[in-house]
Formats: structure tokens, C-alpha cells, sequence
């Protein structure tokens, strides 16, 4: 299967004024889930223990919050988040979507 960061082919799992989130469950082990943040919006935060997290920003710029820590988020970034760490993001654009693609082991917990 191959796939492009601005289409992952999915079901939509989450849609509100916040962003959208769309799901890729083709394979067993493994969520590919792409994720469009609206401008001046953040995800609520969470953890999940027994789960680790690889987020890779495709469009626009934001803050990542993981444990203890904060990043400026671009185009083309790649954040990893450790088993069982805090982690939220927030667009700072006032007029541009911030877009990332999350691969994360298991089933959606979250």
C-alpha cells in the first residue's frame, strides 16, 4: 500500500470546529491517522500509556507540548512521544490550517 501525506485514505473518526481526524487501519499493528488543525485551535491533550506516538507535520506551523517540554512545529518536523507522555498541539496561524500525519501502535485510544 502506498499513500500520500495529503491523502492517507481513511474513515473520518473525529470532525468539529477544532479539526478533523481521519483514520488508516489497513494494517494490523499499526494507526496511520492524519489530523487538520484549525487555525487558533489545539487538541485537548492526553497520554496513553502502552503506546508510543511519531508525529510528522505536513503543512503549516505550530507548538507541541510533550511531557515537560514545548517545540515550534514547521512543515516537514518529526516528533517522537515516549510511551505514556502528555502530548498536545496548538496552531499559532490565525489563517492557515497546521496538518500532521501520526503513526501510533495498536488500536485508537484516544
Amino acid at each position: 500500500m502506498k499513500y500520500n501525506v495529503h491523502n492517507i485514505e481513511g474513515n473520518i473518526v473525529k470532525k468539529n470546529e477544532t479539526y478533523t481526524v481521519i483514520d488508516n487501519t489497513d494494517l494490523d499493528g499499526l494507526v496511520l491517522s492524519k489530523t487538520i488543525l484549525h487555525p487558533m485551535k489545539a487538541t485537548t491533550g492526553h497520554s496513553h500509556a502502552g503506546q508510543e506516538e511519531v508525529y510528522t507535520f505536513t503543512y503549516g506551523k505550530g507548538m507541541m507540548e510533550v511531557g515537560d517540554r514545548q517545540y515550534f512545529v514547521q512543515t516537514g518536523d518529526i516528533v517522537l512521544i515516549p510511551d505514556g507522555a502528555f502530548h498536545r498541539v496548538s496552531n499559532i496561524s490565525e489563517l492557515e490550517d497546521l496538518t500532521f500525519v501520526c503513526v501510533f501502535d495498536g488500536k485508537r485510544n484516544h
